[in-house]
């Protein structure tokens, strides 16, 4: 198998790192715009697991004819890129006929031009198969599958450094400048029907084992989820970010004064994004550091019934920053999964086409064996399954 990773900021190191721990794959090479960047990647990489396998070249994906030429040597493609670079690549692969896979998901608009880009070109784009989305909606499908209805659905997941710091005691664990603040809102199901909420609202306090307190609040559910026969009749759901205590209430007067948005405005007779202003001013605080260390924090609740009784069903992981080969936790959590479904589409596991999210494909066995290769690789997923009280009479859910 042959494997070519696009990227190689935090992200495209780690997954090809991961893609480089399979015997099966006899060649990966990243991929990336700035040669300066894709040096330090590889010199990192090839201090720790390279046997010869590894190799590197520099592509301007405008350069759609000079993409295709490359792609077309390849079995599969990962794409750890900003999404417009995405966009480029996707164009790219379904010329050469290659499936790739992206770590992240577009909006509604987009993935309707996906969809049929994809459905024309008759090849793969694996989308959102990353941390969140991801596993996330991974674990949500697995865990709904041992029960026989699912009323509630409640995911929490986050990355924060090991130390608050800073304004807002966090720092970009993901990669690149801009700070994951947005100003949409978030998509919630209460009492059985979807509804927007304002995004960073519905705080409340998460304890994580080995961690501590910390608080969730609403980003937003992944519509798609409610497209599944498993959450089609859900009562109640949510999907919450997870940051230290006190994030929140800032990033809410950040929203409420119009600071996170993305439309220009005229100051003084320059156009200026407010949010890119927000970015530019507290990305050298906000900005991971050589040293910083980072946590990824993660809980699915599914609650329903099975056999007459009710159960909530948990799945819990905690991820470090690893010390010996310098990956952060979430380039761990999110580029190993990616890494990993990428194979399972290079050696035909996964044989569909089309425009897909990770959890309509991997399911099952595949699912298995995807959490036995990241507990291999030391992101290890804890399950508890608990009997829980009906809702009293004439209450909803």
């Amino acid at each position: 198998m042959k494997m070519l990773v696009l990227g190689s900021g935090l992200m495209g190191p780690a997954a090809a790192f991961n893609a480089l721990s399979d015997p099966g794959v006899e060649l990966v090479t990243l991929a990336d715009l700035d040669q300066s960047r894709l040096d330090a990647a590889v010199a990192h990489i090839a201090r720790h697991d390279d046997g010869g396998r590894l190799s590197a070249v520099r592509i301007d994906l405008a350069d759609h004819s000079a993409a295709v030429q490359l792609f077309t040597g390849y079995d599969v493609i990962l794409a750890a890129l900003p999404w417009t670079a995405s966009m480029m690549a996707f164009r790219a692969a379904l010329r050469a006929g290659v499936p790739i896979v992206d770590l992240a998901i577009p909006d509604e608009d987009e993935r309707r031009e996906l969809r049929d880009m994809a459905a024309a070109g008759g090849s793969l784009i694996l989308l959102g198969c990353g941390l969140e989305p991801g596993l996330t909606e991974l674990l949500a499908r697995h865990l709904a599958a041992k029960l026989d209805s699912v009323d509630e659905l409640h995911i929490k997941c986050g990355g924060v450094p090991a130390i608050p710091s800073g304004p807002l005691g966090y720092k970009i664990v993901f990669g690149g400048s801009r700070l994951p603040l947005r100003d949409i809102p978030a998509l919630v199901v209460e009492g059985g029907a979807p509804r927007m909420a304002q995004r960073y609202s519905g705080v409340e306090p998460v304890t994580i084992g080995g961690v501590g307190e910390c608080e969730a609040w609403h980003e937003g559910m992944m519509p798609w989820l409610l497209d599944l026969p498993e959450f089609a009749n859900i009562r109640e759901g949510s999907q919450k970010t997870v940051r230290w205590p006190g994030y929140a209430i800032k990033a809410t007067v950040l929203l409420e004064l119009g600071l996170l948005g993305t439309k220009p405005l005229d100051v003084d007779g320059a156009m200026v994004i407010p949010k890119h202003v927000v970015d530019s001013v507290l990305y050298p605080s906000v900005k991971l550091e050589p040293g910083d260390e980072d946590i990824t924090l993660f809980r699915v609740d599914v609650v329903g019934e099975k056999d007459g009784d009710r159960w909530l069903h948990r799945a819990d992981m905690v991820d470090r920053y690893d010390h010996e080969r310098g990956f952060t936790s979430m380039a761990r959590t999110t580029a190993f999964t990616g890494a990993i479904a990428a194979r399972m589409i290079g050696r035909g596991d996964i044989r569909a086409t089309g425009l897909h999210t990770s959890e309509e494909l991997i399911i099952g066995p595949l699912l298995d064996r995807m959490l036995e290769e990241l507990a291999a690789a030391g992101v290890h997923f804890t399950g508890s399954a608990t009997p829980v009280p009906a809702p009293a009479a004439g209450v909803a859910d």
